[in-house]
């Protein structure tokens, strides 16, 4: 297996490459790749994207979207972050999660994410995806987003495995299907 910072010295050059920024070469799908990592490198994976995100360049824009901080601001707009604690105490685990689902909704996170006016040389990072683990599914969020940000490419840090078939999160939990996607890497 290759040496995590092997790999992530490939993003900034595979993020840079004019096809890549103009979602050609994929046979008309919709620009969607995953950068998979094994979980134990989280804390590198995340200072490697907050250095590339700090880092101007002539090539790209790097908008990065945290499914978990998102999710939080769901919570926060809808007034119940603070009651959360006390709901899980009080009717368990599985309500939780039920209602909060119900709240965090694709469509609601879709409405935090958008900005306009897209820009050619946008990139989407999007994060925190094993944060907001069991809230949102990946392969959900992927769906949703394939719509509103079809001109824009999108790249997914995963810290898991991806097969181009299946998304398996923390190399343990089946996190569903995604055929629309490619390594990015």
């Amino acid at each position: 297996m290759p040496d995590i910072n092997q790999e992530l010295d490939k993003i900034k050059s595979r993020i840079s490459e004019a096809n890549f920024l103009s979602n050609k070469g994929l046979s008309n799908e919709v620009g969607i790749h995953v950068f998979k990592y094994d979980p134990k490198y989280e804390l590198s994976v995340r200072n490697y994207i907050e250095r590339l995100v700090n880092t101007a360049s002539e090539h790209y824009r790097i908008i990065e979207l945290d499914l978990y901080r998102i999710f939080l601001e769901i919570l926060k707009d809808k007034r119940i972050l603070d009651t959360v604690p006390s709901l899980e105490e009080k009717k368990g685990n599985e309500y939780l999660l039920t209602q909060l689902q119900k709240i965090a909704t694709p469509e609601a996170f879709i409405e935090k994410m958008k900005y306009a006016p897209h820009q050619c040389g946008d990139v989407i990072f999007l994060t925190g995806v094993g944060k907001v683990y069991p809230f949102m599914r990946s392969h959900k969020m992927l769906d949703s987003m394939q719509l509103e940000f079809s001109d824009v490419p999108i790249v997914m840090f995963y810290p898991g495995e991806f097969n181009g078939q299946s998304l398996s999160l923390f190399n343990k939990f089946h996190d569903g299907n995604y055929y629309r996607a490619f390594n990015l890497i």
